[in-house]
């Protein structure tokens, strides 16, 4: 399966585990920048939005124009470097984060940021999926691959966990811009050793683009998050919000349409068929649209209403970031000796309890009570992230796990760009001065945040009744039934191109 372009990789040995090791490195090092990225950004908002007298929309915009490119293109880069060169697209990737970080720091106003915001994800989207191509290419022994995946797939609990820390050290010694600036080396060494030390591979057969099914989602997406983002402010009954939901409708519908009759289509709606898949997708975007909305509005409220500085809200997160982090590989474990059930209900009935603490929500609720509502809500993360993509696999043949899970990692970043638009409307922006920062009636924003927690309640609640349902045997004897007449297969070396998040 060695393309004609690869560079030869070392046999086993003390020589080839230490490139493999180095490419592990440079894999990590990326997908830990792209995920701390968006943690790190939660923390500087309060700051950016008073620096520019930026409103609240604008401050949404600044968090979902990055989450956005991630959410329409990652698949897309998965296809393009199974095509053309998995070390190209990533070694492109890290230029175009690394670029993109620069300008960001440099941006004198919100609208540039949005923009550069959108090139840095750019490069991010070729990151993620492309990076685990890489380490599953390297490593050929299963238990050397297993060990491998296990380390990469843990960076994703170490950049939530750091990224607001990192954020309030930088913000607190340097400024907001240093949230942006601070990737540029880091990308560099990374684009240098990753020249240097990856190996150059493609897939036997890539799959065909579908460049219709690509334009529909992004209108899909970036039609519902305009609408969501600007509807509280401008009107729900405004034109342009109008216009965009209904494009978004109409790129639903023509989705469903065109991609059911595509050969290799984007998304494989026939997969929609199995209970599991259809959970874990579900599952995927509940989740996330809660993690990436507490995080909105949580650094808002510390840092607006309680008068935190960023480094002060990045300490008073630290009961969140920590379980997370702790409590994935324990999520794991569970999967591996129960199944994926278990962990996806607690982690529902984490979320909802979690945000339950915080529905009486004001300028001066107890510290502990907080602590208490974001150890609940960061276990519920943390026990939900690692069951995803094996619930989403659950049933299916092997040679359709690669897209399975590659729609899977899409539905994560759906459910964050859903997340701060959704969350951010909520939080009315009736509770700022003129609909900017700062806070004009810090009693009115906390309790504006009572829907955003009712909201993250209903997730967590749906998610687990779900989960509870599908991801269950009966579930399970669905999707072996449905797979027992296997469709078309799909390319060789897919599992390979279109990747998933840990």
């Amino acid at each position: 399966m060695r393309s004609a372009r690869q560079v030869p990789f070392p046999p086993p040995g003390p020589e080839g585990r230490r490139r493999r090791l180095l490419v592990l490195v440079i894999c990590s090092v990326s997908l830990f920048m792209t995920y701390v990225d968006s943690t790190v950004l939660n923390v500087a908002l309060p700051t950016i939005g008073r620096a520019f007298r930026a409103d609240v929309a604008s401050l949404q915009w600044v968090a979902d124009a990055y989450l956005l490119v991630l959410a329409t293109l990652l698949m897309l880069s998965g296809a393009v470097a199974d095509r053309i060169g998995r070390r190209r697209v990533f070694t492109t990737g890290l230029l175009l984060f690394s670029l993109g970080s620069l300008l960001c720091s440099l941006a004198p106003g919100t609208g540039l940021l949005v923009a550069f915001r959108m090139l840095q994800a750019l490069g991010g989207c070729m990151l993620t999926p492309v990076s685990l191509s890489i380490v599953r290419q390297v490593y050929t022994d299963p238990a050397e691959r297993a060990r491998a995946l296990g380390i990469w797939s843990a960076v994703f609990g170490l950049g939530v966990a750091s990224g607001p820390i990192i954020g309030g050290l930088l913000v607190a010694a340097v400024g907001w811009r240093s949230v942006f600036w601070v990737n540029v080396p880091v990308g560099v060494a990374a684009w240098a050793a990753a020249r240097r030390f990856v190996p150059e591979s493609k897939a036997p057969r890539p799959r065909r683009p579908d460049p219709v099914g690509q334009v529909l989602a992004m209108v899909l997406l970036g039609g519902l998050t305009f609408g969501l983002i600007e509807g509280p402010d401008s009107g729900w009954l405004h034109p342009a919000v109008l216009g965009a939901l209904a494009a978004a409708g109409m790129a639903l519908v023509g989705l469903v349409v065109v991609e059911g009759r595509q050969l290799e289509p984007l998304v494989e709606l026939r997969f929609f068929r199995s209970p599991p898949f259809s959970a874990a997708n579900a599952v995927a975007i509940l989740g996330f649209l809660a993690l990436s909305g507490f995080l909105f509005v949580t650094t808002l409220y510390l840092q607006e209403v309680r008068g935190d500085s960023a480094l002060l809200a990045g300490v008073s997160l630290l009961p969140a970031t920590t379980v997370i982090a702790a409590s994935s590989p324990v999520a794991g474990r569970l999967v591996a000796r129960l199944g994926p059930r278990l962990p996806l209900v607690l982690s529902g009935l984490g979320l909802a309890a979690g945000a339950a603490l915080l529905l009486d929500l004001t300028p001066t609720t107890p510290y502990l009570q907080l602590a208490g509502a974001y150890v609940l809500l960061g276990l519920g993360f943390g026990l939900m992230n690692p069951p995803i993509t094996n619930t989403a696999v659950s049933g299916m043949p092997p040679e359709q796990a690669g897209v399975a899970s590659a729609i899977a990692s899409s539905s994560r970043q759906v459910g964050n760009v859903l997340g701060v638009a959704v969350m951010g409307g909520l939080v009315s922006t009736a509770a700022f001065a003129s609909g900017h920062l700062p806070v004009a009636d810090r009693a009115s924003f906390a309790a504006a945040t009572h829907l955003a927690w009712w909201a993250t309640v209903a997730c967590g609640l749906a998610a687990a009744a779900i989960a509870g349902v599908c991801a269950g045997p009966w579930g399970q004897r669905r999707a072996r039934a449905i797979y027992e007449d296997p469709p078309s297969p799909e390319p060789a070396g897919i599992t390979l191109g279109v990747g998933a998040e840990p």
